[in-house]
């Protein structure tokens, strides 16, 4: 691109992408949906006990700013003109609860991440309180059941266990917020006139938010011995919801919000109702979506809600398949077994033997999320022999995101009654080719990956831009730019995907049923220390 062309490039939209893994700030052309520019820093999780997954807030944060000022840097050097940046979306990783306080800014406590497990113990003791201890008790309501997965439950843990929480809640300087909320505040002025909002995606996600309605729900905050007043407004997906207040963009309008896994269904243009997408990051998360009608699965999904992309604009819901474990197991085989120093090299080694030779792995590492919701299952690799070795264990791995999506994929087709007849899929795991075609094997059906990844990214950018007072992008298909695609076409007869899928399903099996929360005969029990220390409070 000639530097005259970069001078005239029209509207641009920017995008903070915040994962469980990384932040990105990245800069997309409202006209063409181009990627211009972008910035990653990765982001460090703490274990401080087992089963607990942390996240510093400040340093979250400091992430988003860092790749907002790189990126704006790269731009200029780019000479492309970075006033033109009209407004900015924000996707973020789900349910991860922040409570910080209003006054000073500061987080009360770290970030208690998505995949956290230390709230077994007050589910248990919550579903004591629910007729039949039905985990589907708020379904309807909610679409979701009591899991360790939402932010209820780790709200709850939290004004359980950190005294300066409970303080700050009885002072009346409490937020509550997911990391959109966090973000939002912070960025539009934090303590001094931060916006307190969230979306209605991720606010679904947080099990007090009543789906139809599309309001906290007074019940459920009483359910679980919540103030309501710690909770953020609930806003659309696409309006402003104030201006960025420091930094390079001073003065933008923050205008899109989405929750990671609805970003990508807008970023690949599954606007019709039985269109769906697979996201592959830490964790796996396939969308469909049903339209304006809140469908409740049979077969362990989650009815969640798809988009609100104006005030005035429909709610559109979706079914979820959320599978905790994926990218995460790759990043488990570099950082635990040291078989790999780098994610790239999983592909390599997995592509040296083109099988796991009758190995298994089923990375329950949080317990199994859909469709079967067990939280006492843990990671097995089986099927082992003198022969395996590591490049089976790697393609195991692999194999076991491939599965674990077909077991949801089952789902939503028995759910639906329409089997989809081909995956359109997203996120960094996508560049595995390897990965790819497995799915596409595993699945019998093609796997269709769009040649820009960066989905996630575009949809906030989408909602942003399309935001009434900036109306920079267009949400008409029939406006969209055709996105050219990668297709993957099953290779191996359905006989053999079948009989391997069993063979997973044997396995899988085999992980549940292995943390309990009763002592075994040497009377030490086998559950985390966090867990021990919450039941004594509790009893």
């Amino acid at each position: 691109m000639a530097a005259s062309d970069r001078m005239v490039l029209g509207p641009l939209v920017g995008s903070i992408d915040q994962g469980t893994s990384s932040s990105r700030f990245l800069v997309f052309n409202a006209k063409t949906a181009e990627l211009l520019s972008h910035h990653q820093v990765e982001i460090q999780q703490k274990f401080p006990k087992e089963g607990w997954v942390e996240q510093d807030p400040k340093e979250i944060l400091k992430s988003v700013h860092e790749c907002v000022e790189r990126t704006c840097e790269k731009l200029q050097q780019l000479n492309i003109d970075i006033t033109n940046i009209k407004a900015i979306g924000v996707s973020n990783q789900r349910e991860t609860t922040v409570v910080w306080d209003k006054t000073t800014g500061e987080p009360l406590y770290n970030a208690i991440v998505w995949l956290d497990l230390r709230t077994q113990s007050t589910v248990e003791r919550l579903l004591k309180r629910i007729p039949g201890k039905n985990k589907a008790y708020f379904k309807f309501r909610t679409g979701l059941p009591l899991s360790t997965y939402f932010s209820a439950v780790k709200l709850r843990w939290l004004l359980d266990n950190v005294e300066e929480i409970r303080q700050a809640v009885d002072d009346g300087r409490a937020m509550f917020g997911t990391i959109d909320s966090w973000l939002i505040w912070s960025l539009t002025g934090g303590k001094n006139g931060g916006v307190h909002c969230t979306d209605v995606t991720n606010a679904s996600r947080t099990m007090l938010f009543n789906i139809h309605s599309l309001e906290w729900d007074p019940e459920l905050c009483q359910f679980f011995d919540i103030p309501m007043e710690i909770l953020p407004k609930v806003r659309s997906s696409s309006e402003i919801y104030g201006l960025m207040k420091s930094g390079a963009l001073t003065g933008v309008p923050i205008s899109g919000c989405l929750g990671d896994q609805s970003a990508a269904l807008v970023g690949q243009m599954c606007f019709q109702d039985g269109q769906a997408k697979n996201t592959y990051g830490t964790g796996c998360f396939l969308l469909c979506n049903t339209g304006q009608k809140s469908v409740f699965s049979e077969h362990g999904l989650l009815t969640t809600i798809a988009y609100k992309l104006g005030r005035d604009k429909p709610v559109c819901y979706a079914l979820e398949g959320s599978v905790a474990i994926a990218g995460a197991v790759v990043r488990w085989l570099r950082d635990n077994l040291g078989i790999v120093k780098t994610s790239q090299e999983v592909e390599k080694l997995a592509a040296e033997v083109g099988t796991s030779y009758g190995c298994y792995f089923v990375p329950a590492f949080s317990g199994l999320y859909a469709p079967y919701w067990e939280p006492s299952a843990r990671g097995i690799i089986c099927g082992l022999t003198q022969f395996t070795n590591k490049n089976h264990i790697a393609f195991a791995a692999l194999e076991a995101v491939c599965f674990q999506t077909r077991e949801i994929l089952d789902a939503i087709n028995k759910d639906c009654g329409i089997p989809l007849n081909q995956l359109q899929v997203d996120g960094g795991m996508t560049n595995n080719k390897v990965l790819m075609q497995l799915q596409s094997d595993i699945l019998c059906i093609p796997v269709v990956k769009p040649s820009m990844p960066e989905t996630t990214a575009l949809g906030a950018a989408m909602a942003a831009g399309a935001a009434e007072g900036v109306g920079i992008w267009s949400l008409n298909p029939g406006d969209l730019t055709a996105v050219t695609c990668e297709r993957f076409e099953p290779q191996i007869n359905p006989e053999e995907s079948e009989y391997r899928y069993a063979r997973w399903k044997k396995a899988v099996l085999k992980s549940m049923g292995w943390e309990t929360s009763e002592a075994p005969s040497n009377g030490k029990p086998e559950i985390n220390a966090g867990q021990v220390l919450l039941i004594s409070q509790l009893a």
